[in-house]
Parts: structure tokens; sequence; C-alpha cells
């Protein structure tokens, strides 16, 4: 049996992986989650008409 080898299972182990910091992952994999949940935001737009977003998406198909 060879140096590199676990003596419990004979097969070849593998070096633990290299730790890396938050900034390194966020430059590699970019900001995956943002700092703020949607909750603890303040709403976009609290105009008090519930179907506006509705008349603004409308498809033209459905015009009046």
């Amino acid at each position: 049996m060879s140096g590199d080898e676990s003596e419990e299972t004979g097969r070849p182990t593998t070096p633990p992986a290299p730790k890396r910091d938050r900034r390194e992952l966020d430059a590699i994999f970019g900001d995956v989650l943002p700092e703020t949940t949607s909750d603890e935001r303040d709403p976009e737009s609290s105009s008090g008409d519930r179907e506006a977003w509705y008349r603004e998406n409308r498809p033209p198909h459905h015009d009046r």
C-alpha cells in the first residue's frame, strides 16, 4: 500500500479543499444572494391601486 491510500478502504485519498473567503467566491460566482430579503425592503410602489400592474402588463389582444 502506498502513502496516498486510505488504510481502511485502500482507495486513494484526496487532499482537503483549500479554504476560500467570501470575497474570492463572490468574485468567481457573483453575489448570488442579496444582502436583504424582499420582505425587509420597502415596496417599490405603494400607490394603493392593486390592479395597476395588471393594466400596465395587459397583452395587446386584451385591449378594450
